[in-house]
């Protein structure tokens, strides 16, 4: 057993090395270069949903593409906009009772960037599903938690498209 697991291990090894494989991430720092400044857009409808968008998008820019954030414009190579674009909540399941038991929250944020080569904008959506438990109506604090994972999974596909965006020239 650990013959066999040990020879595909080195097959899939060798078949990663040998195709040139390279993550998205590898793709993404081409677009996404040098210091980057991070422009967020508050919408004053919802300004501490806004705030986790720019929040989430730093801890992405800084742990996967060991992106280096300024804080001025000025003194930034690459310059990313985001703006949270729609959020919304819809009930997704109910119980014998006809009682909602499942909601789904829907986030949707717009992304820009631009810097001396590239020029580019697109929009993620991300969703995440959630139960109120024993009670009647959402909270804002569930609310709050349930918009913060759809932003965080919508903030997940960024590296993605730009790796994308990457290829097309």
């Amino acid at each position: 057993m650990k013959k066999s697991l040990l020879v595909l291990l080195f097959f899939i090894v060798i078949l990663f090395s040998g195709c040139g494989y390279k993550p998205s991430s590898y793709y993404a720092k081409e677009q996404i270069n040098g210091n980057v400044f991070v422009d967020l857009y508050v919408d004053l409808k919802d300004p501490k949903n806004a705030v986790l968008i720019k929040d989430a998008m730093n801890e992405i820019l800084v742990h996967r593409l060991n992106a280096k954030l300024v804080d001025n414009r000025k003194d930034a190579d690459t310059i990313m906009k985001l703006r949270l674009g729609s959020v919304s909540l819809s009930e997704s399941s109910y119980d014998d009772e006809g009682y909602t038991k499942l909601y789904k929250a829907y986030v949707s944020v717009f992304v820009s960037y631009e810097n001396a080569k590239v020029k580019n904008a697109f929009t993620v959506t991300g969703t995440h599903d959630f139960s109120l438990d024993n009670s009647a109506t959402i909270t804002d604090t569930k609310r709050f938690e349930a918009i913060k994972i759809a932003a965080s999974k919508a903030l997940e596909e960024v590296i993605s498209k730009i790796a994308v965006y990457s290829f097309k020239k």
